[in-house]
């Protein structure tokens, strides 16, 4: 623009005496018109251009093309005007041939438009000098001109090009270096929170729990703890186990390597075990908890297709949120088919509500809202993570809320109409380890850490089961050759052996040891648990493992062979 003012300030006078040799007023006017017009169409583009930064190129490109023309179209009737000027025509062409070389020079940023407008500005000039014998020489003079202002501009192009190829770079690299500061900071702001809320959290809990052991232990002449204290230690105990897995679930969501597995559940039998679940807390607190199925919904086929482990734990996030932060009144499931074709699992409640900024912290990771959490033990990744688990299984989590009033947490996700989930016998078949095994069964346990391998004894011999213990999985490849068992359970990672090798050497073995189940009790990332399948593990099992989860465990991979003998009629009940 500021070129094009120069231009401006110099052509006008120039422009003016040569609209003076127009043969008449009206000519003369519209000579000032033209320019008038096409000073104003110029602005106007370049104006709304600068308005319009994310303009596409093509549409660019038009404009730039149409300015140009418009231009070329001016100097075409200076050059018209010129050859009927006498005495001033030679001049007069000659400054048109100026003008079409500003042409030329405003088309040189982009070759398409360069290639367009100055042929078409050129040839008024030319076309007038060459028409008549006597100005054939300047005719040349102005050609030999023009080409050499042509191939500046096409240098000028190149040049712009390669400036405008090394702007663009220097962008992409600084918006890259803002993205990865700004990754680097929210990571940074993420270990903080992490490290405050675990240390927090931590701390509180494994003193209640030190305090309790010690007193169990006869530790400072102190009485045995009572069973409320042992109580209030478990509880402690599963508060922090949760924290640290909300806190892991977290973060490999945030990474992107969270592993969802997509097969057909039942949501409202899920739904229905939790509420059955949380209803001994609520009633100790005078609270009533129910759950409402749409009558349309129970006689309707299909099933929810996801991940039911996730589904569970956000389910789980919100009736035990609505359970701890209500102190009175009511709390109801509702469950329902809307006619979007999701199904929404709603838990509404008669709790302190909170308000839109409220609302907004609940679901910010680490961040808890001051007004109704004091006192409350939790990392304040329940809402956060279970929107990543929802938007990870295709679905939402919508909230409401108003203070004083409670607040709703609304579960949807996508329903198949053509789904089918496991029915409650087959779920029993493949989970129940009595119905898996009616026998104690002589279990191979492969782990080096003492303390899990211990808690692992302790939950096997629980189920009834008989255990041998190997350090590593070298040991556990050799009291496999020696002995028969009838499970074996690994550990993933194992120094001498780890638990995807081991599994592939037991399957080599010569024997019946080869066809034995093998459960891989992992902690890591669905990496991990990939290896060890593909090495000939059955199952996986992740840390921290329960009681539920070992029985599940062992029942499915113990009933691998069962359910082929079981007859498809005591499948469908």
């Amino acid at each position: 623009m500021p070129y094009a003012l120069a231009c401006f300030a110099v052509s006008l006078p120039v422009f003016v005496w040569a609209g003076s040799w127009a043969e008449n007023s009206v000519w003369m006017a519209a000579s000032f018109a033209i320019f008038a017009l096409n000073w104003g169409a110029f602005y106007a583009a370049v104006n709304w251009m600068r308005q319009h930064p994310d303009l596409p190129v093509q549409q660019r490109l038009r404009i730039h093309v149409i300015g140009g023309l418009l231009w070329a179209g001016a100097v075409a009737q200076v050059a018209w005007l010129a050859d009927g000027a006498g005495p001033a025509r030679e001049p007069l062409l000659l400054m048109a041939a100026a003008g079409a070389i500003v042409c030329f020079f405003f088309s040189a940023p982009l070759l398409p438009a360069l290639l367009i407008v100055a042929p078409a500005a050129a040839a008024g000039p030319l076309v007038a000098l060459f028409s008549r014998p006597e100005s054939r020489d300047q005719g040349l003079a102005v050609w030999g001109g023009m080409a050499l202002a042509m191939a500046l501009c096409l240098i000028l192009n190149r040049m712009m090009r390669g400036q405008y190829a090394l702007a663009a770079e220097r962008e992409a690299l600084i918006a890259e270096r803002g993205d990865n500061l700004e990754k680097a900071q929210k990571l940074a702001r993420s270990k903080s929170d992490i490290v405050s809320t675990l240390s927090h959290e931590i701390r509180n809990g494994l003193n209640g729990v030190t305090h309790v052991l010690a007193a169990a232990a006869g530790q400072g002449g102190r009485a045995a703890p009572s069973r409320e204290q042992l109580a209030a230690a478990l509880s402690a105990a599963n508060e922090l186990i949760a924290v640290l897995n909300a806190t892991l679930d977290s973060e490999t969501a945030e990474s992107g390597r969270l592993a969802l597995e997509s097969q057909p559940f039942d949501p409202i039998r899920l739904t229905r075990e939790l509420v059955l679940l949380n209803r001994p807390h609520a009633s100790a607190k005078g609270v009533e908890l129910a759950v409402h199925v749409e009558p349309e919904l129970e006689m309707a086929r299909g099933a929810v297709v996801g991940d039911a482990t996730r589904a569970r734990q956000v389910l789980s996030n919100l009736i035990g949120n609505a359970v701890k932060y209500t102190l009175r009144g009511r709390i109801e499931a509702r469950i329902e088919l809307r006619e979007d074709g999701r199904l929404s699992i709603a838990v509404a409640d008669t709790g302190p509500g909170l308000s839109a900024e409220e609302l907004e912290t609940a679901f910010e990771p680490f961040r808890r809202v001051e007004r109704t959490g004091a006192g409350v033990p939790g990392a304040g990744l329940g809402l956060s993570l279970s929107r990543q688990l929802a938007s990870l299984m295709g679905g939402d989590l919508k909230s409401q809320s108003a203070i004083g009033v409670g607040s709703c947490f609304t579960f949807e996700l996508p329903w198949d109409p053509t789904a089918v989930a496991e029915t409650e016998v087959e779920q029993s078949v493949m989970t129940s380890p009595v119905a898996a095994s009616k026998r104690a069964m002589r279990v191979l346990v492969a782990e080096d850490d003492a303390l899990n391998a211990a808690m692992l004894r302790a939950i096997l011999e629980q189920l009834g089961h008989q255990v041998v213990h190997a350090q590593n999985g070298r040991r556990a490849v050799e009291l496999a050759s020696a002995c028969d068992f009838d499970l074996v359970m690994l550990d993933g990672r194992m120094p001498l052996l780890d638990g995807a090798h081991t599994a592939a050497a037991l399957r080599q073995i010569d024997g019946p040891c080869a066809n034995v189940p093998i459960i891989a009790v992992i902690g890591g990332d669905a990496e991990e648990a990939r290896e060890c399948l593909d090495a000939g593990a059955d199952t996986v099992l992740r840390k921290p493992v329960t009681v539920a989860g070992v029985a599940r465990a062992v029942a499915d991979a113990a009933a691998r062979d069962r359910l082929v003998s079981v007859p498809p009629a005591a499948l469908v009940g």
